[in-house]
């Protein structure tokens, strides 16, 4: 049996993510649409988020899904390396309650977009649905 190739790539920074994450790869998985899931942080592995995000082309990604929480680096420096899609979740915080990770991810420089989400589980499954 052949193995479906994934078209969307759902990154987070830490495991300490997957629990709202999750829920964008449940969404898809209803959906029937193909996908995969890696921790990768921006700030703890960023030589693996370059080999990731730079070869997803090739490899058949056409949307990336970043969840991040903080200051949330992940989705802008994923925008930063390629042409394709990049929406962004921020995670809900202890300070903040994700605000701070919503706003790092909205105020994107021009020509570095991430399309941001609602913090938390609506966030992820929204991402899926878009």
């Amino acid at each position: 049996m052949q193995s479906v190739k994934p078209i969307v790539g759902i990154m987070m920074g830490s495991q300490s993510d997957w629990a709202t994450m999750k829920h964008t790869k449940l969404t898809l998985e209803k959906l029937g649409v193909p996908c995969e899931a890696k921790i990768i942080s921006a700030h703890r592995t960023p030589s693996r988020l370059v080999n990731y995000v730079e070869s997803a082309k090739e490899r058949g990604i056409l949307v990336l899904i970043a969840g991040a929480g903080m200051a949330a680096a992940l989705p802008g420096a994923v925008a930063a390396l390629t042409p394709l899609p990049v929406l962004g979740v921020p995670m809900e915080g202890k300070l903040l309650g994700g605000l701070d990770a919503m706003l790092a991810m909205a105020q994107m420089p021009g020509g570095i977009p991430v399309g941001t989400l609602a913090v938390g589980k609506a966030g992820a499954v929204n991402s899926a649905i878009l």
